[in-house]
Formats: C-alpha cells, structure tokens, sequence
C-alpha cells in the first residue's frame, strides 16, 4: 500500500515527543509507552503492540499510543486494525496530528469509501502547516472522490462471461490478445514449476469456433524462463512479447538483451514461429520495456517504459512509442504525450486496429482509485484527445488491468481473480458500451497466389485512405501459404495495392465510407508475373464526370504506378483509357484518350521517361464486362496500363 511510503511523517512526529510534550499524565502509561516505541524501532511489532495495549488500558485517550498502534498495524497489513486505532486518536483530538486525516482518508479510499475520504481530505487540507507533497495529494485524490461518487450514481453496462474451460484452468491467465477476425486469442498462463515455490509464464492460444477450443502452448517462444505480456499484430504475422532477465542475466536461449525485462518479436513461418529478436536498442534500454502493441499499419510501436531504480523498484512508468521505416529501422522512441502520459503511472497500453483508438490503464487521470482504464482518440491534427475513464464498474477502487478489445469493437476482454471461475486469474469478456467502442473496423482475409501456376506468394499489402494519402494498413501474405488477415476501419473509402517482386502489382478498390457490414471480405489474389502483354487495371484513377481532369483521390495509386516503374526501369508501358457504350463512338473515343494523356502526363511531371510511355483512349471498343447494367458499364470504364517490353 502506498499509504506506507508516506508514513515516514507520522514516525517522526512519534519520535519527536518529549516527556512533557505527551498528551497525557500517567507515568506508568508513558513508560509503557517508551518501551513500545523502543521495541517499534527494533522491529519487534508484537512486543509494540503488548506495551501500547497496556499503556491504553492505563490511559484510554492516550493520543500517541493509538497512533504509534496505527503505524504498526500497517506495517503488519492489518489495516482494518490501523483504521480503528487512528480514528481513535482524531477522535479524542482532531486537531493533535494533522496528518492523520489524510492517512485516515487513504485508508478509506483504498477500500472505495469515497464520501468517508473525501470529508477527511476536506478536514487534512484545512490545515495550514502540513506537507505540500500530501496537500497535492490530497487535492488530486478529491478530484477522484468527485468523479468517482458520480460515476457510481451513472454505471456503465458491464456483465463479464467468463470465456470457459477451454481458455481458463486451476491456474492464472492474463493479458490477452486477439487477432483481428477474432478468431484466435493468445494469452499468458502462469504455471507452477519444479523449483520450490517458484512459477512460470508462458504462452498459450485458444482458437474459436463456435467456442473457445482447448488452449495449446505456443511452440518456438516459449522457454524455460518467462516469457509475458504477448500481443499479436492484427495480421497475425507478427508475435510481440517481453522477456526478463533472471538473476544471472538471462534471458533465455539464444537471446541478449540490454538490461532487466526487453521486448522480443517473432514472425510467424506457416504455423510455427521464427526465433524470437530483441527488437534493439532504440526501444529497448537498461531499464524495464513492457506491454508492446503494434499498430495495424505494420508502423507504431507503442510500449511502457519504467525506469529501474537501483534498489530494483521501478518508477515513472509512461507509455512511449516508436516508428518503422521504410527500411525496416526503428525510430528512436518517445514518450506519446502528456495529453495521455502523467507524473502518475501509466501501466498498459493497446492501440486498436482502427489505429484511432488508444486504450490504456493509468492512475493519474481523474478516476475510481488505483489504476484505471482509459481511452484516447486520435484527433484530425493525429494528437491524441482528453482522456475518457471507462466508467464504473468497469473500474473500482481496485487496480483494473488491460484490457484487449475486438477488432468490431464489440466485446473487451480482461482478466479478474472474481468468485465462479476456475482458478486464480480468469479470463473474462464482456460487451462494451457504444460510447467507449473504437471505430468500426472490418477485415479481409484470402490467398495471394501466381496467377500461371498457383504457387502461394509471400506479397506485400498497402491499404491506402484516398482522401489523406495515408497508409491505414501495412502487412505481408504469409510466404508458406500465402494467406493474408488485413484489418479494415470503416467510414473511409480505401485504395488496396499488393505487390512482389517480379510481379505486376494488383489494384483494388473498397468503398467503406458507408459501410455497415460485419462480414469479411474474402480475396483470392492472383498476381501475374511481368511480362510483354500483361496488364493492371488502375481500380482507384478517378477522373470527374464526363472529363479527363484527375479526381485528387487518384494520386494514391498513380504514386503507386510510379514506384513500379522506378523499381522496374526497362519497362515500357502503355497507359489506355476505356469508357462504356453510352454516348457516341467519336466522344467516348476522344474521352478515353484524354484520359489515358492525363495519366500519362502525371507520370511524366513526376519523372518518368517519356519514351517509357504511350497512351491510348480505345473508348467502348474493349468491354470486360456487359454493357447492359450499370455495374458492367462501371467496370468497362477504367484505366489499363499494359506491359509493351520488359527490356
């Protein structure tokens, strides 16, 4: 308990008496008294405790006796004990130990008392010669009292499920994490061990169908030492995790790190893992990295970092984050902002796969006590807004720990030791209230392949936002199988692009800006590898209505177009433009080539070879599609580009 931190003030108080000083008269009662108080600091608390006894039975209002009771009751843990015994002694004198009232206000706030605390903060911070660093505390923790006092007369929905034998045993499960179609969660489980007393943590997954399936251990990064605080990318490709060192600097096989506990990633490689890496030195310190969650824009690492003092403690926890370079570099990781971070503790961090929404526990922000759970949104200038305190009782008085939430944004899921479960720590989920959801958030999943011989392709993904030109997704196909899980957010229309080497890249297009649908998107994706004849069907050029002036939205994918002729240098293109039938020959002849003139004059304003290009409009003359609904003539009104040689 914290209160003990702050103790320090009464036991000089305590020692500071004199004789004549004492709140009372009785020798026999002081002497007792005395004798205590040497027993006290020789760590002898029962021998304290018997010699106060007697000096209260000689003396009931003995001011000083109660007081010093109160401070060995807490170094016992027995707090109840200690309550009594100080309000005792603020009873028979209020005025007598100013600091009382706020040791008498922490205990009622640790226990979720907040009327009886916040009349005792009131009372401790009348008095004008008390400690500034308590007169701040007790301010601070009044905020509380108020939130808190309101937050209980409004609760939020909260009706936890426990998630079932198949995820829960007899043992502790904690820290969970989802992938973005939710159909697999991995979590630590902590197991008792071979050496005395001792346990260990290690990694488990659960995959859901219909229920949550009997959980298996995750082989290839699970060591005899422990191994916690796992996150898995939303793509699945990615397993984050945090590894100790034990008392001889180990951090398991075939891992370094830099000093106390490190962040380690692995890739997966069909169905099993890669040897987990340190991630490096410019996230990883001396000091202690925990909590690791990666944005769905394969980008943005968040994490926590505390600070390891050299008795071992850590302090000043905060959440930090660092970026991904275009070379597979990591930034030099800061702090994420003050607006989130406090002088407090911020102890757990998730960005959600909408990569808007910032969970995180702190108790710094006004809130029920201990450590709460919060939520931020990215604002439209990318800063993070006020925090928002996910109500009671989904946070008590009690620490709440982190919490994972679904990709639909639907269900949270955490971990609580509550009675019904099956055993120490139990996960549990429950449906979160529509304020406190993220954005809405869809996912495509499917196969990237050779469009000649079917041979799975480990392909690159971009999901590009038309309207900013910002990367909202970033992941890769499995290379074994070449399989893909993409997380979508929706309210935004998006330009997709997939692309290996050796390939011409695929062009798709996805309007979700008024999307609704909790279905997935499935995709079979066939590249085709480059040669003379092939083409790419440009999905997201946009042109205005009736005219060849490029829509602004189109720049994504034309940026796109460029970045393969710049990777491919001796390839020259053709760059055609295709209407519908409506309208006669001559316009629509003339539009097309307009049109495919546009491309190709962008190309060339953002360096490309003219010789590299022709352009040609070929109006309605080559359907891929019927004419006679509008969705064919949708289709047949589009930009090509084509390979003419590949030398």
């Amino acid at each position: 308990m914290r209160l003990i931190l702050v103790l320090f003030f009464s036991s000089i108080f305590l020692s500071s008496f004199g004789q004549e000083d004492y709140s009372v008269d009785d020798k026999k009662a002081i002497k007792y008294y005395e004798v205590a108080l040497q027993s006290y600091n020789m760590k002898s608390l029962d021998a304290a405790l018997d010699k106060l006894n007697s000096a209260i039975e000689r003396e009931p209002d003995f001011i000083e006796a109660f007081l010093l009771s109160f401070e060995i009751y807490i170094e016992k843990g027995e707090y109840g004990a200690a309550e009594k015994s100080l309000l005792k002694a603020l009873t028979i004198d209020a005025d007598f130990f100013p600091n009382g009232h706020f040791f008498f206000a922490e205990l009622k706030y640790k226990n979720g008392d907040y009327k009886t605390a916040k009349v005792a903060y009131e009372k401790f911070l009348t008095f004008r010669r008390t400690n500034p660093n308590m007169q701040d505390e007790a301010t601070r923790k009044l905020t509380n009292c108020d939130f808190a006092l309101s937050a209980m007369e409004d609760p939020v929905p909260f009706e936890p499920v426990n998630l079932g034998e198949g995820v829960n045993s007899e043992h502790s499960e904690y820290f969970a994490s989802l992938t973005t179609d939710d159909k697999n969660i991995y979590f630590t489980r902590r197991l008792p061990t071979n050496i005395k007393n001792g346990e260990q943590e290690d990694f488990y997954r659960s995959s859901f169908n219909g229920d949550w399936q009997k959980a298996e251990e995750v082989f290839g990064i699970n060591t005899p030492l422990n191994e916690g605080a796992p996150f898995i990318s939303p793509d699945g490709s990615l397993f984050f995790f945090v590894a100790c060192a034990d008392n001889t600097g180990e951090y398991g096989p075939d891992r370094n790190g830099y000093g106390s506990c490190d962040i380690f990633y692995s890739t997966r490689i069909g169905e099993t893992w890669s040897k987990p890496n340190n991630i490096g030195s410019s996230i990883n310190t001396v000091h202690w990295e925990t909590q690791p969650s990666f944005s769905s824009d394969g980008r943005t690492l968040y994490f926590i970092r505390g600070l390891k003092l050299r008795d071992g403690t850590i302090s000043k926890e905060d959440i930090w984050m660092s970026t991904l370079d275009d070379f597979g570099a990591w930034s030099k990781a800061v702090k994420v902002s003050d607006v989130i971070n406090t002088p407090q503790k911020e102890s757990s961090v998730l960005i959600h796969p909408d990569s808007q929404t910032l969970y995180f526990t702190s108790n710094g922000h006004p809130g029920m006590g201990g450590e709460d759970i919060f939520l931020s949104r990215k604002q439209k200038d990318g800063t993070w807004g006020t925090p928002v305190n996910l109500g009671y009782p989904i946070n008590t008085y009690r620490n709440e720990n982190s919490i994972t939430v679904s990709a639909n944004g639907r269900l949270a899921y955490f971990a609580s030791n509550r009675e019904g479960g099956y055993g120490g720590l139990d996960l549990y989920s429950f449906e979160l209230a529509e304020g406190y959801r993220p954005m809405k958030v869809s996912y495509m999943e499917g196969k990237v392949i050779d469009k000649d011989n079917g041979r799975p392709l480990g392909a690159h993904f971009e999901l590009i936002d038309l309207e900013t030109e910002e990367v909202v997704v970033e992941s890769f196909s499995n290379g074994k199988d070449g399989t893909f899980l993409v997380s979508i957010p929706e309210g935004r229309d998006y330009a997709l692009n997939v692309e290996h080497r050796g390939y011409l890249f695929y062009s798709e297009n996805f309007s979700l800006a008024e999307s609704s649908s909790n279905e997935p998107y499935k995709k079979r994706i066939e590249l085709s590898p480059i040669k003379k004849g092939e083409s790419v069907v440009l999905r997201n050029v946009f042109y205005a209505t009736n005219s060849f002036e490029l829509n602004p939205k189109s720049r994504a994918e034309l940026n796109t177009l460029i970045s393969f002729l710049n990777k491919n240098y001796r390839l020259k293109v053709e760059i055609s433009g295709h209407t519908d039938n409506v309208g006669s020959a001559l316009a629509n002849k003339t539009l097309s080539d307009n049109r495919a003139s546009a491309v190709r004059d962008y190309l060339i304003k953002e360096g490309i070879p003219k010789e590299r290009l022709i352009s040609k409009g070929y109006g309605a003359e080559k359907p891929i599609a019927e004419n006679d609904t509008e969705e064919g003539r949708a289709q047949n009104r589009r930009t090509e580009f084509k390979v003419l040689s590949v030398e």
